[in-house]
C-alpha cells in the first residue's frame, strides 16, 4: 500500500543516529545516505518497499510534527517491540507509552509509542500473539 514515508528533521546527524539505531533492530537497511543533501533512507532486508526517508524539508522551513500524525512499524515479535523502543530511549526519544499489550485496539496488540528527537510520533507494534513453546 505505500511506497514510503518520509520525516522531516531538523539536524541531520542526530535524527541519523536516531534512525538508524531503530531500523536496525527492526531489520530494516541503509540504502541511502548523503549527509551533505541531509537525506537518508532504509527500506526491508528483502529490498522491496516502502522505504523510509529522513529529509530536511526541501522548502527549507523547520522540520515540525503534524498534529496527530503517527507513523507506525511493523515488528516480527514482542521483544522486537521492546528493543525499538529501548533504542529510542538510548537515542533521545520521548516516551509516549511503554512496550505493553492495548487489548482495546485487539486482544494481540502489543506496542509502544514514542517520539523521535524532532517531535515526530512514532509507533512500534507486533500484531501476533507470543509464540508458545
Amino acid at each position: 500500500m505505500l511506497s514510503h514515508v518520509t520525516i522531516g528533521i531538523s539536524d541531520y546527524d542526530r535524527a541519523y543516529r536516531f534512525y538508524a539505531a531503530i531500523a536496525a533492530e527492526l531489520g530494516l537497511k541503509p540504502f541511502f545516505a548523503n549527509p551533505d543533501g541531509a537525506i537518508a533512507a532504509w527500506r526491508g532486508a528483502d529490498g522491496g518497499r516502502p522505504n523510509l526517508f529522513i529529509t530536511r524539508p526541501f522548502d527549507k522551513g523547520a522540520a515540525q510534527p503534524s498534529n496527530g500524525g503517527m507513523i507506525a512499524f511493523n515488528a516480527a515479535d514482542r521483544a522486537t517491540v521492546d528493543r525499538v523502543h529501548a533504542a529510542a530511549m538510548a537515542h533521545g526519544g520521548a516516551d509516549e507509552g511503554a512496550p505493553g499489550l492495548r487489548t482495546h485496539y485487539h486482544p494481540s496488540y502489543y506496542g509502544a509509542y514514542f517520539r523521535d528527537p524532532d517531535g515526530n510520533k512514532l509507533c512500534v507494534v507486533c500484531h501476533s500473539a507470543p509464540a508458545t513453546t
